[in-house]
């Protein structure tokens, strides 16, 4: 079992820090689950473009308002507390955050902390073990990893 709670998290390597959010990394693939589990806080006034690539995402939206936009086609969904969202097809999209928001995210394959969105809005496919990940996935890591610096 594992139990953590914010403050085990804050002001360590598992609270990651950008000019748009601030995300907690409450569960990570190192922590043995086929998840990982994110606290994240959107700063109001943001936008942000993001692809998941690799993962897939569900987002949790436990307080503040914004929109989040469909690139490919525009359209654009309100997201308040009480919203879910999840980028099951890999979507190009923009978030874009009227008021601080908090959203409780969860990715599949489990990211591992180190990643950070490339140019594209990607977080690159990591993992702490590509051997392993490739042999139970069938999925190969070795052309995506990337360390992020």
């Amino acid at each position: 079992m594992i139990v953590r709670s914010i403050e085990d998290i804050l002001d360590t390597d598992r609270e990651v820090d950008t000019p748009n959010w601030t995300s907690r990394r409450l569960l990570l693939a190192k922590d043995g689950c086929d998840f990982s589990m994110h606290d994240t806080m959107i700063r109001a006034g943001t936008e942000t473009f993001m692809w998941y690539k690799h993962h897939v995402e569900a987002v949790y939206c436990v307080s503040g308002e914004g929109t989040v936009e469909t690139v490919e086609d525009g359209t654009v969904h309100e997201v308040v507390d009480g919203t879910l969202y999840t980028l099951d097809g890999h979507e190009k999209h923009i978030l874009r955050a009227r008021t601080d928001m908090r959203m409780i995210c969860v990715f599949t394959p489990p990211l591992t902390g180190r990643e950070t969105h490339d140019e594209e809005g990607v977080y690159p496919l990591i993992t702490d073990d590509p051997e392993a990940f490739e042999a139970e996935t069938g999925i190969s890591v070795k052309a995506t990893a990337a360390s992020a610096d």
